[in-house]
């Protein structure tokens, strides 16, 4: 691994992508905190007057006693229910609607990521070492502070606040229960607006926060970025050992074909084309093996070694090379020579079976000027 030192290149698309897949995103913990105060104050808010109306009875309720309750202390339990449940009823809605702004406002920060790599067990994260080297590190020490500082401005605003009202909150104590309750309300909402404040101005700054801290945990190393321009272009080394491995068994599939040709053009060390023709399948005699020089001395060789007829004619040998390709047909300006060879090589087997005369190799073959490279070549 290289160091973080040696980390200058930023991160690529494709590493950012693959760190996201394992489950590293960019989130903000304080703009969920905002997201879930700003809402839950403005709930507070909206239903002010009913909240405070089920807060004194619930008040009035609690502090009533009857002699019931001192005969009879089981009836505590009841009691408590009783004082319990209306509670529930508005606390647990309370804090799932928070919860779910917080994870809303989550998902808006980083977006839906589904990674199921960051579920696997992890036993390296149990190595006390590595852990402590997780705890000491430069973007831990940047979150401890950010947090630390977090709670300090919290809790100055808070203690300000608290300091320039304290007459107010004391006054309160010589006010009846229900006007007492609207009153402290009131003083409570704008202690909470400036927190939410404070948390605001911290989610504006955490949000980039958090995205540069993890471009610069994904930082490339030069080594890196080399390895990852091979993997997405392909390893030279490989495609190499890929083309060669291609060509071999090109080379393979053709000398393997060789034997069915019936007639090898030759240069006659240069070139080397072999040519098959089938009436019943063919429309035209199409190329099954054709190279130069090593792969050409080849072509002959397995030619004579299963009897394949050898035709020297240079023009049409450099002519079939250049503008043939391998399983396909001939071209149609070359029919008329490959025709008189392949008349030729009929003739020849015939003569050989004692079917007719000996033919006479053609001296002369029509292959076009513009069709044989020889004659392209710059004088």
């Amino acid at each position: 691994m290289a160091d973080d030192q040696d980390r200058d290149l930023p991160a690529s698309e494709r590493k950012i992508r693959k760190a996201r897949e394992e489950g590293q995103v960019a989130r903000s913990r304080d703009l969920g905190h905002f997201a879930a105060m700003a809402v839950g104050g403005l709930a507070l808010v909206a239903g002010a007057r009913p909240l405070a109306d089920w807060l004194r009875r619930i008040l009035v309720h609690g502090l009533r006693f009857d002699h019931q309750v001192l005969m009879h202390p089981e009836a505590m339990g009841q009691r408590l229910m009783d004082l319990v449940l209306p509670m529930l009823l508005v606390v647990l809605p309370m804090g799932l609607l928070m919860a779910l702004v917080a994870v809303g406002a989550a998902l808006g920060g980083g977006g839906w990521n589904f990674a199921t790599q960051a579920l696997r067990p992890d036993f390296t994260r149990f190595n006390p070492i590595t852990g402590l080297g997780r705890l000491v590190s430069k973007d831990q020490l940047v979150q401890t502070l950010k947090v630390s500082l977090l709670a300090l401005v919290l809790g100055v605003v808070g203690g300000l606040y608290l300091r320039a009202h304290l007459g107010d909150f004391t006054a309160l104590l010589s006010l009846p229960l229900p006007a007492a309750l609207a009153e402290g309300t009131s003083r409570v909402y704008g202690g909470l607006a400036l927190l939410i404040g404070a948390l605001a101005l911290f989610a504006l700054v955490d949000v980039p926060l958090q995205r540069f801290l993890l471009l610069k945990r994904l930082r490339m190393s030069h080594q890196e970025a080399k390895q990852e321009h091979k993997e997405a272009e392909g390893n030279p080394e490989v495609k190499g050992q890929i083309r060669q491995r291609m060509r071999e068994m090109s080379r393979k599939r053709m000398l393997s074909a060789v034997p069915k040709a019936d007639l090898v053009v030759t240069n006659p060390t240069h070139y080397a084309v072999a040519l098959q023709y089938d009436e019943a399948s063919m429309a035209a005699p199409k190329v099954v093996a054709l190279g130069t020089d090593l792969m050409a001395q080849r072509i002959r060789e397995v030619a004579r070694e299963h009897q394949v007829p050898l035709l020297e004619a240079p023009p049409l040998a450099r002519a079939l090379y250049a503008h043939g390709d391998l399983d396909r047909e001939i071209p149609g300006a070359l029919y008329a020579a490959v025709a008189q060879v392949l008349a030729y090589v009929w003739q020849l087997r015939a003569a050989m079976a004692g079917r007719g005369a000996m033919p006479v190799a053609p001296a002369s073959l029509p292959v076009p000027p513009e069709m044989d490279p020889l004659n392209k070549a710059p004088h």
